[in-house]
């Protein structure tokens, strides 16, 4: 017989593949994953990743596919829903979870396909706030998102302190009258108050959803409030502070809903509208390699070890919070619940670009952010520091804090170097590449980086 095709390594098949992968494992072991959206997961996950369920093709649900030869991934997705429900401590007759959506945009707007019609009004914290794109951003001039296109949106937003303000969010939810309210954001260091966003989405009948998808983790780990205890819908990605693959994941609401008051009003109804929105009205074949990942981070999820996990996360931001303040550095809110922080270089006079593209010449990766007041998207006014990827390779807060002293040098080198080519972004960063400092700066992080170890190598 002759060799079978397709079992050959990937240094022989694609070289040039090969030592892109290479050079990616290389970038991460040597630099300083500051990303608060990144994370490294485990070899467990990158195994089911590249198992055998990359093969298999099954549109549908279990039990009601649409191709043969689906019992064994019938078998994956029940076992991922149950270890779904089980990580965040839930009840499957009061709750359902479908564990199709591709990533976490995806499965916000299979939500809001479920339970909006065109032109239905939705409000979310507003993108320049720390809300995230997929919850109805626009500008003055241009419906960015979809879900701002397909649907009328009026953002929520955060006061001149940082946290939401949430009394102007109920007034002008009594007069917008959404239809769904969405808590959660990527860029806010602080708690929701549920609570105070359940009374508000009742006194307008909209239904209330959060998009978890940072701080999921936390609150598998119950370090953070859960979003279940108010909300109809729970949505998130897997691959942030939960430390899965890149996918998404939407949780419901099963048996009576009840009002204000705490009286039963009338049957849920979301599950059927839910999984019909995922497929197969947005998707086709969901990803069952990927499902297998999800459901091997879900089963970590569950451990004490990954509980030790999220509390050193929190500890960790805390850290290099607390560090840069001492510095004379501002924050906003002045630190953080959770496993973000959010910098404020404006009275600095430096913008959130510049640190970033000086940060990765020093293979330190941050990214700009918004802050409030900001009105240039392109050079705003911070950057977002998470800890759970580093936290990933063990290191603590002292550790931390060692990196909140690299990136205060860096902060001065970029200031010395803005003051010698003036403001403009491109002249600064035709510079920073040939600086002593910032290249000198680079062999001691890329020193630093390599004594911890790197998950899935």
């Amino acid at each position: 017989m002759g060799s079978v095709s397709g079992n050959k390594d990937l240094k022989e098949v694609d070289s040039e593949i090969f030592e892109l992968m290479h050079k990616e494992k290389q970038r991460q072991f040597n630099g300083l994953e500051l990303i608060a959206s990144e994370n490294f997961t485990s070899k467990a996950v990158m195994e089911a990743l590249g198992s055998h369920f990359t093969n298999k093709y099954a549109e549908g649900y279990p039990g009601s596919r649409y191709y043969g030869g689906s019992e064994v991934v019938d078998e994956l997705e029940i076992l991922c829903q149950k270890r779904a429900l089980a990580a965040f401590h839930l009840d499957s007759s009061k709750w359902g979870v479908n564990v199709q959506p591709y990533s976490g945009s995806p499965a916000n707007f299979a939500v809001y396909t479920a339970l909006l019609k065109p032109h239905d009004r939705i409000m979310g914290l507003d993108l320049p706030s720390g809300g995230h794109l997929t919850h109805g951003y626009q500008t003055d001039k241009k419906k960015v998102s979809a879900s701002s296109i397909f649907f009328e949106s009026m953002p929520y937003q955060i006061g001149a302190d940082g946290l939401i303000d949430y009394q102007r969010l109920e007034e002008n939810a009594l007069l917008f009258k959404p239809k769904l309210i969405i808590s959660g954001a990527s860029a806010y260091p602080r708690e929701w108050d549920y609570k105070k966003m359940r009374k508000i989405a009742d006194r307008v009948g909209a239904y209330l959803m959060c998009d978890m998808a940072h701080y999921s983790g936390l609150v598998a780990a119950q370090l953070l409030d859960s979003p279940f205890e108010y909300c109809d819908v729970v949505t998130s990605t897997t691959h942030k502070t939960l430390r899965g693959p890149r996918s998404g994941i939407i949780f419901f609401r099963k048996g009576k809903r009840v009002d204000g008051n705490g009286k039963e009003i009338e049957e849920y109804d979301l599950e059927s509208k839910i999984n019909f929105a995922v497929f197969p009205s947005l998707q086709g074949g969901p990803h069952e390699n990927v499902i297998a990942g999800v459901a091997v981070a879900l089963k970590e999820a569950a451990t004490d070890d990954f509980k030790e996990y999220a509390k050193q996360v929190q500890k960790n931001a805390a850290a290099i919070g607390n560090a840069l303040m001492s510095k004379g550095y501002k924050l906003v809110t002045n630190g953080t619940d959770n496993h973000l922080i959010l910098w404020d270089l404006r009275p600095q006079d430096l913008s959130g670009s510049k640190l970033e593209k000086a940060c990765d010449v020093a293979n330190i990766t941050v990214n700009k952010n918004a802050v409030h007041g900001d009105t240039n998207a392109i050079a705003p006014g911070g950057v977002r520091i998470g800890s759970p990827a580093l936290t990933s390779r063990g290191l603590k807060e002292a550790d931390f804090e060692k990196i909140a002293e690299f990136l205060d040098r860096i902060v001065k080198i970029s200031l010395e170097i803005q003051s010698r080519v003036g403001k403009k972004l491109v002249d600064f960063v035709g510079e920073i590449h040939k600086s002593k400092e910032l290249l000198d700066l680079k062999q001691e992080v890329e020193k630093f980086s390599s004594q911890f170890t790197l998950p899935g190598i």
